[in-house]
């Protein structure tokens, strides 16, 4: 992998990973563009105890620009974008229209390839190779940023989701501190280890699935992948790698060589549940490809907890079956009580049904 970092007009660093050591990325970004401005705050709420990004500055965003505004396409003659080069493997920029910003954290945006009409479950294994070594490369530097104690890589895709720039994308979020997801599961953590005398529930959660057998959707020697036990969305897969780590920076070489394997295959089986398989073609398929959430669930940089957190990603859709949406309603969104109606056995075995040839 090659790194190379530059900055844009208005100086938000801009980062190329590239396969190979080719030529220099020395494109200038020309356009006249004011420096990035926020007004980026985090609020505190005494009842909840959790915290709220205040970013005002984003209702400006870019909203659903025709595929030739795309703005993270590369440039070409006559129309500069944000990636200054006329072609890229992967590239991270800072993002322009930030939810976190400076003492409160650091938001990137990571453009998976230059393609426009791909998406990830498109990549080869080297690319997603790529994408898993930026990613990673990513979260051991902003670990370093003093702002930062808590990094979240992950992937939106699909109008449903609310995604608005259909190029294949993610982002990456230095949050200031450590997310209430994130604190629920170290309060189970710290509960099951009082409970068992020391055992790790993560160990533990993975070890009943892999026993169990029913909810198994893929394994390979370095992860497993399962439909939890009480899976909150219709088809939820978590993927855990068979050693525990508490980040990507702690996966060794065998796990990262598996992992594009284990991870394109999930992808291309979440995209035949409810349609034909293919490329992503929306104009062609009887179902648009299925909208999905994908993050990696890190430890916090500090903490007394952060080596018995263990690493995992949790994929998801919002769709239920064919044309139906999964909405979170009242007792999802009022309360936080989900109700899912697909049995995760269901969706598992669903799951399996779709595998590649």
């Amino acid at each position: 992998m090659k790194k190379t970092s530059t900055r844009l007009a208005d100086g938000r660093e801009l980062i190329y990973y590239d396969l190979r050591d080719g030529e220099p990325r020395d494109a200038v970004d020309r356009r006249p563009l004011d420096p990035v401005t926020s007004a980026s705050e985090i609020r505190h709420d005494p009842l909840l105890g959790d915290f709220v990004a205040i970013a005002s500055h984003r209702q400006t965003r870019t909203y659903h620009p025709p595929a030739d505004e795309c703005p993270l396409c590369p440039s070409r003659e006559g129309r500069s974008s944000e990636i200054p080069e006329d072609h890229y493997d992967v590239a991270v920029f800072e993002n322009r229209f930030p939810s976190l910003t400076g003492k409160h954290g650091r938001c990137e945006v990571v453009c998976f390839t230059d393609r426009h009409d791909r998406s990830f479950a498109d990549l080869t294994p080297e690319q997603a190779r790529l994408v898993l070594d930026a990613w990673t490369d990513r979260t051991a530097e902003l670990s370093r940023l003093p702002g930062v104690e808590q990094v979240y890589c992950f992937e939106n895709r699909g109008e449903e989701i609310g995604v608005t720039l259909g190029h294949p994308h993610g982002q990456i979020y230095g949050y200031p501190h450590a997310t209430p997801r994130t604190e629920l599961m170290l309060r189970s953590l710290e509960r099951h280890r009082e409970a068992t005398g020391g055992r790790n529930l993560f160990d533990d959660l993975v070890a009943r699935e892999r026993e169990d057998g029913s909810r198994i959707v893929l394994e390979g020697e370095h992860w497993t992948a399962f439909v939890p036990y009480s899976a909150h969305w219709p088809y939820e897969v978590h993927l855990y790698p068979r050693r525990r780590v508490p980040d990507l920076t702690g996966l060794d070489e065998a796990a990262r060589a598996e992992f594009p394997g284990i991870y394109l295959e999930l992808l291309r089986r979440f995209d035949r549940l409810f349609g034909p398989a293919g490329p992503y073609r929306p104009e062609a398929a009887a179902e648009p490809p299925t909208p999905y959430i994908s993050g990696w669930h890190q430890a916090p940089f500090s903490g007394a907890q952060r080596e018995e957190f263990a690493l995992h990603l949790e994929l998801f859709t919002i769709r239920r079956t064919k044309g139906k949406l999964k909405y979170l309603a009242g007792s999802e969104s009022g309360m936080s009580v989900f109700i899912n109606d697909v049995p995760p056995e269901t969706a598992a075995s669903r799951l399996r049904e779709v595998a590649s040839p």
